[in-house]
């Protein structure tokens, strides 16, 4: 569905702009991150090998810190006065963003319950509670895997009594092993429970869906609050199907569009984030028909013409509650990713 709405995209783009957008598909946008730090050691500082790339989290911080990003920027698109207010994204995973990326979509940590088979949990500790009454019903996959790594931070996040911590990265290893240890204590109990004792991990969210379509586990999890229903509505998940959060709250970001330093085609690259940030695109990505990612727009600023676009009714039992997805908590400063992978990897990892 993403693949698709982007055609579509490019399509729009070279028909109203005579831009051509080109998508290049890689398996990890930190590879493009540091092929651009390398160009950037080389002295190549025109003629970069990216445009425009779709970015967040520790890779947005990555390429910041070493100035690999062309702007700020963002002021000078037209349609960014329509973005819902700055406050929301005036930083990514801690990091302030200074106009150097444009937001695209919003997201927050939702999980999935097959109500055939399983209640929607009330917190981690409930999640952990229903394992163990119906082992096997549930998994996440193997970190480093992003939606793996998110379900970490998660636990961690629900477990703390002082979040404000995570606002910053961990001083010392010594903190780190302290701070986290909640969380290994949590696993080591939740793991004999899981889907195949967890012994071992579906790679990727796909995979992981793939067992709830198939029924080999009963509660799943999405960083995307509409992804259960636009699958109940294709028919991929049954409808018994529904998206809930916890009820302290789950992990919420955005993301976003940025630009090289050393991009040869800036002009084309602002062009074509000005119009994926378009009452026009943002309505289309944000329709369950075609990809279902919500829309980082203000509705409130748009006018009746605007609006329009954001008129295709959907409504089903997946659909979570507006008011669950209120409750949120913030990223961790990118700090605490690479240490809580590489422990992960060290106790559980095969």
């Amino acid at each position: 569905s993403i693949n698709a709405y982007i055609r579509w995209a490019a399509d729009e783009i070279e028909k109203e702009y005579g831009v051509l957008l080109k998508h290049v598909k890689v398996s990890d946008i930190a590879s493009v991150a540091a092929q651009v730090l390398s160009e950037k050691q080389a002295g190549k500082n025109s003629g970069g090998n990216s445009d425009m790339l779709w970015i967040n989290g520790e890779n947005f911080k990555t390429m910041k810190k070493n100035n690999l990003l062309y702007g700020p920027f963002t002021n000078a698109l037209p349609n960014s006065v329509l973005v819902a207010k700055k406050s929301i994204f005036a930083n990514d995973f801690q990091e302030p963003i200074d106009g150097l990326e444009q937001p695209w979509g919003m997201a927050q940590l939702v999980f999935i319950a097959d109500t055939k088979r399983a209640r929607k949990t009330m917190n981690i500790l409930d999640l952990l509670r229903l394992s163990e009454e119906k082992p096997g019903i549930f998994t996440y996959p193997k970190p480093p895997n992003f939606h793996g790594t998110t379900f970490l931070k998660q636990v961690l996040l629900e477990l703390s009594d002082n979040r404000k911590i995570f606002k910053l990265p961990p001083k010392t290893k010594r903190l780190f092993d302290k701070i986290s240890a909640p969380l290994w204590q949590y696993l080591d109990a939740l793991h004999p429970n899981l889907w195949r004792k967890g012994e071992s991990f579906p790679q990727n969210l796909a995979a992981q869906q793939q067992l709830l379509d198939e029924g080999e586990i009963a509660i799943s999890l999405s960083f995307n609050p509409n992804e259960a229903l636009r699958r109940v509505l294709a028919g991929e998940f049954p409808d018994s199907v529904i998206t809930y959060t916890h009820l302290s709250g789950t992990l919420a970001n955005a993301h976003y569009l940025a630009i090289p330093f050393n991009s040869d085609s800036k002009a084309g690259a602002l062009i074509a984030i000005n119009f994926l940030s378009s009452p026009k695109a943002q309505a289309r990505k944000n329709d369950l028909r075609f990809w279902g990612d919500p829309s980082v727009l203000d509705l409130e600023k748009l006018n009746d013409q605007q609006k329009a676009f954001f008129k295709t009714p959907t409504k089903a039992k997946a659909a979570p509650d507006p008011q669950d997805l209120k409750r949120s908590f913030a990223e961790p400063d990118s700090g605490w990713v690479e240490l809580l992978e590489k422990e992960w990897a060290r106790r559980y990892g095969s």
